[in-house]
Formats: C-alpha cells, structure tokens, sequence
C-alpha cells in the first residue's frame, strides 16, 4: 500500500521520527500544542533535535514524500500508518499518568479505517498498548482489532542532545500484532533505519524490552551512586576508584550523579507498578529509585560541609548552581533533579541563583516556579557545577567566587585544581 503516515506528538521522540520518514514518505506531523506546530511550521525547532536546515527541507513538501505540520487532528484523516510518541509521566506518587496516551488513542479512533496500523512508541509497562490503548481505538472507531486494524510497538530511543546516536543510527525493536503485521512494520522502519531493526515476536516483548533498557541503566547508576556516599565517608576519590576499575575489561563505567528526565528517572516506575499489579513487589527496581532520588539533597549536603570546613557563613550565602537540565548540552528540563540540589540549598537558608545558557528562563519558571540569570554579574560564597554544559567546562570560575569560596563538581568534569569537591 502507498503509506501516508501520521505522527502523534511532536516533541524529542517524534519530531525526529517524523522528518526522518518524511525523506522517504508523506509524513503530518500532529500535535495539540498549537505554539510548537506554529513554531515548527516557521522552520525551527526549540528542542535543538533537529536542525532548521533539515526541518525545512522536508517541510518544502513534494507529492510523495515531505512533512506537514498540524495541530488539527482531521488532518491525519488520511492516513494509514498512525505513530504515537507521546509522554508518559508518572503523577506525584510515580504512578503511571497514561492520559496523553489514552487521549492520543481517541484522537486517531475518530479518523481510524479499515485496514490502518496503529504504532505506539511511547514508553509503557507490558500489556499497555493492547489493554489500554486497543479498546479505545475499538471503542472511538466502531472497529475490531487485528480484523479491522492493527496495532504494534516500536519502542523510542531517543537521546537528546545526542547528535551521533539519531534515529537513523540506533538500532530499533519492532513488533506487531500479528506476524504478518510485525513484517510489514519491520519494514517500514528498516526503510529508514540504517542501524538495523529487531523483530520482537509479541508487542509485549518489544514492550518489556524498553522498559527494562532504562530500568537496567537506573540500577547501575544508583550502585555507583551508592559508592560515591560510602567512599565520600572513606574520604576517597570515587571517580579515582571507577577509572582503576575500568581497566578491567568487563567493568560496566557508569558515573555517579543525579538522573533525571524523561526515561531513566520515569520508565522503572512503569515496570513497578506492573508487578505490583500481579502481585510482585519489585525491591532493586524501586531501591535503585529511591537511592537516585536522593541524591539532589546528598550534594547538597556536601557543599554545606564544605562550606563549614573552609568557615564560610550559611545563612544568606550567595550560591550559584551552573546547569538546570536534566542533562549536559539539551534544554529539556522535564523532571530534572538539579531542581532537587536547589531547593535543598534553599532549605538551609542560602540564597541561589542559576545560570544555564540551554534553558529557558519562561519554560523554567512555568514549570518550578524558579527564574534563572541571564548572566552572571556577582561573586559567590560557593559554586555547584550541576550539569557538564560545554560552556562550564572553560569558564572562567575564579572571577565569580569571592576570596573565600568553594567549588563542588556533581559531575567529575571540571579539572581537580579547579575545585574543593565533587561526587
């Protein structure tokens, strides 16, 4: 069949999949937020995922291949293949909130035909897409599933601000509701991905599969995480220890530090909640998330021994945390943790302030209620290096600390000389 396809959801995961596919076919880019198509549709995009370049090279649409862009869901009414890459966050008590994927779902059971193939790429716990999504899809369009439509998952692997591991290069899980479908899946997506594909043999494969990938990384962040708080009371330097360690050839180098966003902070919880739901508490899934959420306070506290050791007043210190995202050189603030570090400092009575030239001021603001500097014009009591940005790695960080100051590196990046401490 000639494929239009249809991507739900234009943020880190789709926008990329959709100028991806839009090389080789017709693409409409869906989405409610109407700032984000109005502003993709002028040829930029804020996420930084996808270069204006290339956005307007296939927003330049020809007959048979090219993206269109539209917060209208009636123009995806035409399309055969539905791709659905919208959030799945967890509430205040990490439980899973399904309701963009339940909402996306209604939003394509209303153009849903005969014949047409649902792909979710969203991430999920086992099950989700054919227990919560199908029925909706069945429910909104009066049609039966696997007689009328189809359904399959290919989980997302975006990692953003990542431009060597992109949607062509990595390696994608593909599946589909019945074998004939999971073929004809497995070759859409190996018509753009260069990297490969692998065929799951059920979408609650290709499911599982996902979701343990973050759950996995979680895990043996938190490890490392937990040596750093031992060797910190060993006064040895952890970073010292894993680079000894690396030099065996089977040693896994992760790096202590705070993990944030949108998968590896969100997915366990995902996994979490389906286990409990068969009766299963899962005890290293949820240890390593509770080890990993604590870490926001554990750096706090750190800097404030410090400060103590080099007899620097608490109350009303100037404090001036380097970084806001969740990750180095990407403006994505979603569910970072550095938020954590800030208000543990806030707790102990010391002024804050923030400098991250990869956020934005309003879209920090609206989410944490917090502004961010512009440029710094003062000196400070103390300095956390939060996140590892390009630019921190040469500033010059003597001229904004008083004659008395302290340095701390959350992330084992700044050169040793340079600072009083680090995780």
């Amino acid at each position: 069949m000639n494929k239009t396809i249809a991507i739900i959801g234009l943020g880190y995961v789709g926008l990329p999949l959709a100028v991806e596919f839009a090389k080789k076919y017709k693409v409409i880019g869906y989405d409610i937020n109407t700032n984000r198509v109005n502003t993709l549709n002028k040829g930029h995009d804020n996420t930084l995922e996808v270069s204006d370049d290339i956005l307007n090279s296939v927003l330049k649409s020809q007959s048979k291949k090219g993206l269109k862009l539209t917060y209208d869901s009636q123009n995806i009414s035409d399309c055969n293949i539905y791709i659905v890459t919208v959030p799945t966050p967890v509430d205040k008590n990490n439980r899973p909130i399904l309701t963009p994927l339940i909402k996306a779902s209604e939003n394509i059971g209303n153009v849903l035909k005969k014949g047409d193939i649902v792909i979710y790429e969203s991430t999920v716990y086992p099950g989700a897409t054919e227990e919560e999504c199908v029925p909706v899809l069945e429910s909104v369009s009066g049609l039966k599933f696997n007689e009328d439509f189809y359904c399959g998952y290919s989980p997302e692997r975006i990692n953003p601000g990542d431009k060597e591991h992109t949607v062509a290069n990595i390696k994608k899980v593909t599946s589909g509701s019945t074998p004939e479908i999971g073929e004809i899946i497995d070759d859409l997506y190996s018509s753009i991905i260069t990297a490969g594909t692998h065929l799951a043999p059920t979408i609650k494969v290709a499911e599982a599969a996902k979701v343990i990938e973050n759950a996995q990384r979680d895990i043996n962040i938190a490890f490392v995480n937990e040596l750093a708080k031992i060797f910190n009371k060993l006064n040895i330097d952890t970073h010292a220890v894993l680079e000894a360690a690396s030099t065996k050839w089977n040693f896994l180098p992760f790096k202590p530090g705070l993990v944030g966003g949108h998968c590896i902070g969100v997915d366990p919880f995902y996994l979490a909640q389906k286990a409990q739901e068969v009766g299963y508490h899962p005890e290293i899934i949820l240890a390593g998330r509770r080890l990993n959420d604590s870490m926001g306070e554990f750096v706090a506290t750190e800097v404030l021994k410090l400060m103590v050791q080099n007899d620097i007043t608490i109350k009303n210190a100037n404090v001036l945390m380097l970084g806001i995202t969740f990750k180095e050189n990407c403006p994505d603030i979603r569910n970072t943790k550095a938020i954590d570090v800030y208000k543990a400092l806030k707790s102990f009575n010391m002024k804050v302030d923030i400098f991250d030239p990869w956020a934005s001021n309003k879209e920090v603001l609206d989410e944490y209620n917090v502004s961010i500097l512009s440029e710094i014009n003062e000196t400070y009591d103390a300095i956390v290096h939060v996140v590892s940005h390009k630019e921190f790695l040469s500033i010059d960080l003597d001229k904004m600390k008083k004659p008395i100051a302290i340095v701390y590196d959350v992330k084992g990046s700044l050169p040793k000389d340079k600072i009083n401490g680090r995780l």
